[in-house]
């Protein structure tokens, strides 16, 4: 069976289970205590849950491979282009200077700004792992239902649903078009030079976004047809109730955020921590 890309996928595992109110709590509770700190600690400890989790999903290389690619080259450009325009900023922040070698000019290589740098880089490399897992293992309908639950509009439930549907439709209308092209003579594989891949690629923007279009088109008619949001309440077949499980990763979600908190004003007084001093 062939898996859909970046897409829900109905296993039975404990993340699956989760609701999704429950997933998106945890989600903001671990990354708002990244974003909070840059304690490599934190981030580390917080880095190996969510690869953790990822593994236990049963998460495969194949389904995210593509976003991977594209979040290591914003990475990449990321590092260098932080170090380009501040290659001092770690000395700033840390007090000291160890130096380690110059490069040229004003760009030295010091143990503090490679410090960090490579905590600001596991910073994303933390919250990445989060984003896929509430993606790929929340059911939108079953999301929508549970904010719903809470008091949030069903409207704006149902427009939370049909984006996180979308993505994986997206995709597949950009490899038929690309095939398409390609069917007609069109090069855009390997073989092809880069200057020229990207040129040929904007060529699938517009019967994608043609596609995207009529596919929005055809969902509002269907919606009206029904009489969607002629009542102030709606029934929910997907609805799930909270479990203890869900309760539990809440807690302790909320635990760890408490903890960022705590090592930021009560241990380090500060957002960073200082291996320096």
């Amino acid at each position: 069976m062939k898996l859909k890309v970046f897409s829900y996928s109905q296993l039975n595992t404990f993340v699956h289970r989760l609701s999704g109110l429950s997933k998106l709590v945890c989600f903001l509770f671990l990354t708002s205590a990244i974003m909070f700190t840059y304690d490599i600690r934190v981030i580390l400890a917080i880095m190996v849950l969510s690869f953790t989790m990822m593994r236990i999903a049963k998460i495969r290389f194949q389904q995210i491979k593509v976003m991977l690619l594209y979040v290591s080259i914003f990475l990449a450009f990321n590092f260098v282009l932080t170090y380009v325009f501040e290659p001092e900023y770690g000395v700033q922040i840390y007090g000291t200077r160890h130096l380690l070698f110059t490069i040229a000019g004003p760009y030295t290589v010091t143990l503090e700004q490679l410090f960090y740098q490579i905590t600001k880089l596991l910073k994303y490399l933390s919250v990445i792992p989060l984003g896929i897992i509430f993606v790929l293992t929340t059911n939108p309908s079953e999301f929508a239902s549970s904010l719903n639950g809470v008091g949030v509009s069903y409207r704006i439930c149902t427009a939370l649903s049909l984006t996180l549907r979308y993505f994986p439709d997206v995709a597949q209308d950009y490899n038929t078009i690309s095939l398409a092209q390609q069917a007609r003579g069109i090069e855009m594989s390997k073989k092809a030079k880069m200057s020229e891949r990207l040129k040929r690629v904007a060529a699938i923007l517009i019967p994608l976004i043609m596609t995207t279009m009529d596919r929005i088109e055809l969902i509002s008619n269907a919606m009206d047809l029904r009489g969607y949001g002629k009542y102030p309440k709606r029934t929910w077949y997907s609805r799930r109730p909270l479990k203890k499980a869900d309760y539990i990763s809440m807690i302790v979600s909320a635990l760890i955020f408490a903890a960022s908190l705590f090592v930021r004003f009560f241990i380090n007084h500060s957002m960073f921590y200082n291996p320096f001093i």
